[in-house]
């Protein structure tokens, strides 16, 4: 997802994750919008909103050299669009040149709840090709419920701290109503907190006020580059208005046209393919710490010592000890990006001799959790979009039960606490809007598709089914590890990825790039 870029440790990386650990799902969500089979014109705005579309941006500077920022309003139901407003945040970094000027190219890392400004200022709008940068205005807007785009808020620091530490592999009825109430104290927070928002933080909901962005910005066409979730995001804005579909890059796709269920338990299996290969390469080590005989022995280990952690947490250097799911969590984290897998090794070395406080890092880089014991709201946009776009993958703690086997045969490693964390929305207060389905985007131009094969978030073969739905997809494959493929250092990747962006060429259908 990036060449190399410096990560603000993992969290800006996992910006782009689908969070599964919170019960990640996409889907088709269908609230307050026209049939998206109702191809928009380029010209075509609903009288209701085009005082939204008619109002002016004022940009200012952001107090980070080179970016202004300003606010869009939009509505907060679009089914009722004089029924209040919604402030999102946007920022943008204009084209440096030299060249013809294409446009606005806007950017998301996915998440859900991801904040689009802070991957535009932190890495898109200083990382990507200088020629890209040349010749677009590098925007993002922060999604609603994002961020700085009023944030969906939960819970308070301690009880997030508490929120992560329940066991997500519960080994009787007690642990499983434990785990239970913590979601529904999660979700009940939300209500409590952001009650107004949470109905209204859908995808379709968020491509919309992408549209209005791209008309206040002067652009006739929408350029995209989304990540992950993002790729959702931006396949959901050709699906709703496909005459307006310039140049879309969906990079680490995901496929709209499965449950939330089904979707679980692929990323379960994305997970331990991952983990094969991060096993694979440990065992060449001679320090690996999960053992230098196979990667089947290295996931016994892992399972063991999850299982000692599970009875005996251990010291981190802080108040909060080391146990099982923390520690799950920090392994998961370190499975998007091969880079992480030196530090993932140390980590695992020092918990094997009782020292927690590097999985602890991991863990609270994928948690967006800061020193001080405040969270970013990622985990809470991610839960709020998540459940309002699809149905919940499980109602009932005996689902879960009863799917058991089919996400441990996915996963040995993570299935249980896979299979479990996919419960989450089942507490949910706002019912879904959404259902899974195919997106088509009939009309659109050319849309490219990437898929990397040991993909662990968003397995390829999300891309292969995506790029097929869609009547203008491409498929382009990076055939390595991590999650997501532009800027990770393929040469081909990347020039095909520019060659579009710059010139409109999209690569040959089935392109593969190591």
């Amino acid at each position: 997802m990036h060449t190399r870029r410096p990560l603000r440790t993992l969290a800006l990386a996992l910006g782009t994750a689908g969070l599964l650990i919170s019960g990640c799902t996409g889907g088709s969500s269908t609230t307050g919008s026209s049939s998206p089979a109702q191809a928009a014109s380029a010209s075509a705005v609903p009288a209701a909103l085009k005082p939204f579309y008619a109002q002016h941006l004022s940009w200012r500077d952001c107090g980070v050299t080179g970016f202004q920022c300003t606010t869009m309003k939009a509505p907060l139901d679009y089914a009722k669009p004089d029924g209040g407003e919604i402030k999102l945040a946007v920022s943008r970094k204009k084209a440096t040149g030299p060249g013809k000027k294409i446009g606005s190219l806007l950017v998301n890392p996915g998440g859900p709840g991801g904040s689009a400004i802070g991957y535009l200022q932190g890495y898109a709008a200083i990382g990507y090709p200088a020629q890209v940068r040349a010749r677009y205005d590098m925007v993002a807007i922060d999604p609603r419920g994002v961020a700085r785009s009023e944030p969906v808020e939960c819970l308070t620091g301690s009880q997030m701290d508490a929120y992560t530490q329940v066991d997500q592999t519960p080994d009787d009825a007690v642990e499983v109503t434990k785990l239970s109430n913590a979601f529904k104290k999660f979700a009940a927070g939300c209500e409590q907190r952001s009650g107004e928002i949470l109905p209204h933080v859908s995808t379709v909901e968020t491509a919309r006020d992408m549209d209005m962005l791209r008309a206040l910005l002067g652009d006739d066409q929408l350029h995209y580059v989304g990540a992950s979730y993002g790729t959702f995001l931006g396949a959901t804005y050709a699906e709703l208005f496909p005459a307006r579909v310039g140049r879309l890059v969906l990079d680490g796709a995901m496929d709209p046209s499965l449950p939330s269920a089904e979707m679980n338990r692929d990323q379960t299996a994305g997970f331990e393919t991952a983990f094969q290969s991060f096993a694979t390469d440990c065992g060449k080590k001679s320090d690996c710490p999960l053992g230098t005989t196979s990667a089947a022995d290295a996931a016994t280990n892992l399972k063991k010592l999850f299982s000692d952690l599970d009875a005996k947490p251990i010291a981190t250097g802080e108040s909060r000890k080391l146990g099982e799911s923390l520690a799950t969590t920090g392994v998961i984290a370190a499975m998007y990006d091969e880079t992480a897998w030196p530090q993932l090794r140390e980590a695992l070395t020092g918990a094997k001799a009782g020292d927690g406080s590097g999985l602890l890092s991991l863990a609270d880089s994928y948690y967006e959790r800061e020193p001080n014991g405040t969270y970013a709201n990622l985990m809470y946009a991610n839960a709020a979009v998540n459940c309002l776009d699809l149905p919940p993958a499980f109602a009932t703690s005996q689902a879960v039960t009863e799917a058991l086997p089919t996400f441990e045969k996915a996963s040995p490693v993570f299935g249980k606490g896979f299979a479990w964390a996919s419960l989450n929305c089942a507490y949910w207060p706002v019912p879904a809007t959404g259902t899974p389905r195919p997106i088509k985007a009939e009309g659109a131009a050319p849309i490219v598709v990437v898929g990397t094969t040991r993909d662990p978030a968003t397995p390829y073969k999300w891309a292969e089914s995506l790029a097929g739905q869609l009547s203008s997809g491409t498929l382009l494959t990076y055939q390595g590890d991590g999650h997501t493929a532009y800027g990770r250092g393929s040469d081909c990747i990347d020039t095909a990825i520019n060659t579009y962006l710059l010139e409109g060429s999209a690569p040959d259908d089935g392109k593969k790039c190591s």
